[in-house]
């Protein structure tokens, strides 16, 4: 087979060749991979990037994306490989700058859908203004894989006086949600029980590194950042009441929810608490510039639900709390198990 026509994205499928570093491979990077995610390091064409200087503290953060379906409504894998792992040094108070992009991919997968991934990649970068500047592609076996994984890798830089840990929540301390949680989860579960609702439900998934940019400029004391995305809002808080030695106590009516997730999860029997989010942010900030920050997120168009929705406590058991809409108390345990697995 000559590997110097265009490849065929209607008709073509991923083979064993594709992933051998011989001649189709090296076709399959120039045509669809160095075409889409096109920029000046990745066209250096060497086994790694050579990168401007950066001054700053360093972070840097891994995702592997194996969400099932691959396509679902308001995203995909591509997009979410981008901006979850944005998200994730962005969490830390950091300016992402490059992201680094390897896929495993299974013998069969069409190429259409390949180039529809990479081209949502390519589109989430640009618009987070994160290039992808190297990568890797290997190829497995027809049934020992599942059509695609995507491991992402980004590095970004904290500037000077911002130290954001999960371990620094002190008592007194608010509690604020960027927006509607459960999105991401049901949007994700709908497409792949071939479930539909009234009014669709539209996966969240956003890079959040402006919203925290515009956060940290208002001067805000804030502490903690952290996106609550496998195991939702609640284990998110669990995790950091434990890093920090406190208590947690959240009030049920003031955590925001889209109704239809809401109705949804009753119908399923879920709890949108442990639902995953792939485009909100918790924050944890001193009790006096809480309705700043407040009204810092709600002009920023990824905040503009934002809530404070809790306070930290003294308690050395850690234990997070929340007063429900019926006038009770409930404790917010870690959740059990495996509510929705292969969401991102």
């Amino acid at each position: 087979m000559s590997y110097t026509r265009p490849l065929d994205f209607k008709n073509g499928r991923i083979e064993m060749s594709h992933g051998s570093g011989g001649r189709a491979m090296a076709h399959l990077i120039t045509e669809l991979f160095a075409k889409a995610f096109d920029n000046p390091y990745l066209a250096q064409g060497n086994d790694g990037a050579l990168l401007p200087h950066a001054s700053g503290r360093l972070v840097m953060s891994t995702d592997s994306h194996v969400v099932s379906p691959l396509f679902f409504a308001g995203g995909d894998i591509g997009c979410l490989s981008v901006h979850g792992t944005i998200n994730d040094v962005a969490m830390m108070g950091a300016r992402p700058l490059y992201l680094s992009a390897a896929f495993i991919l299974e013998e069969g997968f069409p190429l259409m859908d390949l180039k529809r991934i990479a081209e949502s990649m390519a589109r989430a970068s640009l618009e987070a203004g994160v290039p992808i500047v190297t990568g890797d592609t290997k190829v497995v076996e027809q049934g020992k894989g599942d059509g695609v994984f995507i491991t992402t890798t980004c590095i970004g830089v904290v500037r000077d006086g911002v130290t954001l840990s999960g371990e620094l929540a002190q008592p007194g301390d608010r509690i604020l949600l960027s927006g509607a949680i459960g999105d991401h989860g049901m949007a994700v579960l709908s497409r792949r029980e071939g479930l539909s609702f009234d009014a669709p439900i539209v996966s969240d998934t956003a890079a959040l590194h402006g919203l925290v940019a515009a956060m940290l400029d208002c001067g805000a004391c804030l502490r903690v950042l952290r996106d609550p995305t496998r195991g939702g809002l609640a284990t998110t808080l669990n995790e950091i009441a434990r890093q920090s030695g406190v208590g947690m106590l959240l009030q049920e009516a003031a955590i925001p929810v889209h109704q239809t997730v809401e109705a949804a999860c009753e119908f399923l029997g879920l709890d949108p608490l442990y639902v995953a989010n792939e485009g909100k942010l918790l924050a944890i900030c001193a009790a006096g510039d809480a309705e700043r920050l407040l009204e810092v997120m709600r002009s920023h168009p990824l905040g503009m639900d934002a809530a404070i929705i809790g306070e930290v406590l003294e308690d050395a058991h850690g234990f997070v709390q929340m007063h429900t809409r019926f006038g009770g108390r409930r404790i917010v345990d870690w959740l059990a198990g495996e509510q929705l697995p292969r969401i991102c």
